[in-house]
């Protein structure tokens, strides 16, 4: 059994999120993960749970190992050394994340954009500013696909850099429907993340979950407006508590979607009027994700990946190749692997680690030196 199949069945049998961290931790790979799991001895497993584990829906199966081979789709188990780390450090991580893109991305340092469903028309284009500074200046700009503020920052972003979206359905559902568009975009230039398996209807009890993920993703969480009853406070609440900075816009008294980020910032979040206030407030934190970059890259099994970065540390060949065929002007992935020799797993790395060392920016998806 191949381990993204054994992660599929175990996504599927409603185990609690701990159990699952916890088998995954303590078995050599899901697939042994999956073998204790139907043995269930101390684990006080239902009927339902066990017969998910023991005899899967063989339709189900067939379904989900289609999406995962599919271009572009992968899993992140809690045991994969691909797993975000800052996500890692937070509170009830999901033990297995569907991606539809680039799961490298979900290292690159975030700044969660969040707010109301039904914007004003300023909070909308404070949101489009906000996402597009920071995507221009190399953060990766998360949010949650949502109608409103989320709809303006995730396209505000991508017109300028990368995006990184997380849902609360199946990466096969797309909630709101008119938004499906904009998640393809997402996925081709950046990444969609999700913890719930294909064929998830969008249920209420999924976003406020959803939210935890964005809040766990990002070193910042920034809120553009917010009612007072509003996910985008539940966001914020969940990055205070994971030790995150949180950052809110204050609007007018008389505006009914500023008044939760007035009590955000009467409960200590940073009041701030220009993005530069959020990137020079998060700029020393992303070196920490560069340091769990390398050490990720240094530990990782496969070849291409390790070379990559232990070359990249001492300015070996593979560096120094790389670093001469970027140029000034923005260069696709295709151009960098015919003018280095060098795979697209190598280069991948490589880029990633120059990212977040400042090194070199990133526009939809080519690569140039940081001026």
């Amino acid at each position: 059994m191949e381990p993204d199949h054994a992660l599929l069945i175990l996504a599927r049998a409603g185990l609690p999120g701990a159990l699952l961290r916890s088998l995954l931790d303590s078995q050599p790979d899901p697939v042994a993960a999956l073998d204790a799991a139907r043995h269930g001895a101390g684990l006080a497993l239902s009927a339902e749970q066990r017969q998910a584990l023991c005899r899967p829906d063989p339709a189900r199966q067939a379904a989900d190992r289609g999406w995962a081979a599919a271009p572009g789709h992968h899993l992140l188990g809690w045991q994969d050394p691909d797993y975000p780390a800052l996500l890692r450090r937070s509170a009830a991580p999901p033990a297995i994340l569907f991606v539809a893109g680039d799961p490298g991305r979900l290292w690159h340092p975030q700044v969660a954009v969040v707010g109301s469903r039904r914007p004003s028309a300023g909070g909308r284009d404070r949101a489009r500013r906000f996402a597009a500074a920071l995507a221009g200046a190399g953060w990766a700009v998360t949010s949650g696909l949502a109608e409103g503020i989320d709809t303006a920052a995730h396209e505000a972003a991508l017109a300028r850099g990368q995006t990184v979206a997380v849902v609360g359905t199946g990466l096969d559902t797309c909630y709101p429907a008119g938004n499906a568009a904009l998640m393809a975009r997402i996925a081709a230039a950046g990444a969609v993340v999700s913890e719930h398996p294909p064929g998830t209807d969008a249920l209420a009890s999924h976003f406020p979950s959803r939210n935890r993920i964005i809040a766990g993703l990002s070193l910042g969480t920034v809120v553009i407006e917010a009612a007072l009853r509003s996910g985008a406070l539940i966001s914020a609440r969940l990055a205070a508590e994971a030790g995150r900075e949180v950052f809110a816009l204050p609007g007018s008294i008389d505006n009914p979607t500023a008044r939760g980020c007035h009590r955000l910032i009467r409960e200590g979040a940073a009041l701030v009027e220009s993005p530069r206030e959020v990137i020079e407030a998060l700029a020393p934190l992303a070196a920490s994700l560069a340091d769990s970059l390398r050490g990720r890259l240094q530990a990782a099994p496969s070849e291409p990946v390790r070379r990559s970065a232990q070359r990249q540390e001492t300015g070996d060949d593979d560096h120094n190749r790389l670093w001469s065929a970027l140029g000034h002007d923005p260069t696709g992935m295709d151009s960098l692997v015919e003018r280095t020799g060098l795979t697209v797993a190598a280069l991948s790395s490589m880029l990633l680690v120059m990212e977040l060392e400042g090194r070199v920016v990133v526009d939809n998806g080519r690569y140039a030196r940081r001026p």
